[in-house]
């Protein structure tokens, strides 16, 4: 059978893992602790899709005042242990996983997040005998000059390392930054969004959008799909 593309890219946070109330929590929590009160549905809506490297200078500018200089470092750590005991799969990834490759259909995760903060969600979900060495960091990048979403680099490293060119790979992305990131990298990007219209994702860019992880691999093997 034909395809459409021959790597499926996805993101992590709320794409295959239910983290981003996680990490809000967290960034919330942090906030407050630094004077600007804020609640963790606020903190997600204000930063979905949002690296650390991102997220810092906003704050500052917000409380008119620097953040200690190991506040990135912190943060992730501070993710990272909330990960390793309170985060779960979105329905559906690990037989969209598994599906894919069953197809022989080669897939890769590229995220903001950091690798600690992958590992524990992986590890604490049971996915890491799928996801060893599939992931991309954007902070795995920055020492090469990378930047993160709404960058392309993120996106543009993981299709090198598979040896896929871009217009021949498919994005799956929850958030603007991440939609925003793939199509700069020259791939078509489908919007995932289980609980909306996706319109967001759609005015970001995204081919079309999906809501429910079963439809992936319709979407490479040349299959029709309501998106």
């Amino acid at each position: 059978m034909s395809r459409n593309f021959d790597l499926v890219i996805f993101d992590c946070d709320g794409v295959l893992m239910d983290s981003e109330i996680v990490s809000a929590r967290v960034v919330a929590a942090d906030m407050t602790a630094h004077g600007l009160p804020t609640t963790p549905d606020v903190a997600m809506a204000r930063f979905v899709g949002t690296s650390l490297r991102n997220m810092k200078p906003i704050i500052e500018a917000e409380r008119g005042a620097p953040l200690p200089d190991d506040w990135n470092d912190r943060m992730v750590t501070k993710i990272a242990e909330a990960m390793a005991v309170d985060v779960s799969p979105i329905a559906g990834a690990r037989a969209v996983l598994e599906r894919l490759n069953a197809l022989g259909i080669a897939w890769r995760i590229a995220s903001n997040s950091a690798d600690e903060e992958m590992d524990a969600k992986f590890g604490k979900t049971g996915f890491l005998d799928l996801t060893a060495g599939r992931t991309h960091s954007a902070p795995r990048l920055f020492a090469r000059g990378g930047q993160p979403k709404p960058a392309p680099d993120v996106f543009l490293d993981a299709a090198r390392t598979e040896g896929v060119l871009p217009d021949r790979c498919v994005v799956i992305e929850d958030s603007a930054p991440g939609v925003t990131g793939a199509v700069a990298a020259g791939m078509i990007c489908y919007g995932f969004a289980p609980h909306g219209d996706g319109a967001h994702l759609r005015a970001a860019g995204a081919h079309g959008i999906i809501d429910r992880l079963d439809l992936v691999p319709g979407l490479v093997m040349a299959q029709s799909v309501n998106a």
